[in-house]
Order: C-alpha cells, then structure tokens, then sequence
C-alpha cells in the first residue's frame, strides 16, 4: 500500500490525465475538468508538479492559458503507486468479488 495521499481536485486531475503514461494537450484536460475553477485547478497542478507525480513540458503555469498550450502526463514512475491511492480497493489484499460462473 501506498504512503500517497491525495484530495478530491488531485484525483480528479489524475484521473483526467489517465495512468497509460500518453500525453494529454492541456486543451483537451481543461475540457474534462470544466468543472474546476482557475485559481483551483491552478493549484492543484502545480501541486502535483512539484511532488512529481504528473510531467509537463513548460514550467510556468501562471493561467489557463498556460495550461491550454502544455502537454501534461502522468509520472510512469509514481503511475502504481498513483492507482492505488486513486482506488485504494484496487490493491487492499482482500480476495476480489469476481468469481467465475460456470
């Protein structure tokens, strides 16, 4: 289990950005987070920047603009460790609920 802790606006960037490790254009993040707002969503990028859990190919994030026109990933090194905090039933060592029906 993962020691990441994260809160509802990181998650939802995560997830927005996906765990394949493809770059997404900011363009295309701001329209699946329509429902942050600037300052919000500003920060929450930039904190997980600075903890090194997403990539982004400009280091100034200032405005929305700024966001528009980077490409942002998730870290591939961080990627398992993101999953299991994003879905923490994911890996809890308890037996799944799927059986195979015969």
């Amino acid at each position: 289990m993962s020691d990441i802790k994260l809160d509802g606006g990181e998650i939802s960037v995560l997830k927005a950005l996906g765990f394949s490790g493809n770059a997404l254009y900011g363009k295309q993040l701001l329209l699946k987070l329509k429902e942050f707002g600037e300052s919000e969503l500003l920060e929450t990028m930039r904190g997980l920047l600075m903890m090194g859990y997403i990539l982004c190919d400009t280091h100034n994030l200032d405005n929305l603009d700024d966001i528009e026109h980077a490409n942002f990933r998730v870290n591939s090194g961080y990627a398992k460790e993101l999953r299991e905090a994003v879905d923490p039933r994911r890996n809890s060592g308890q037996p799944s609920r799927r059986v195979r029906r015969i």
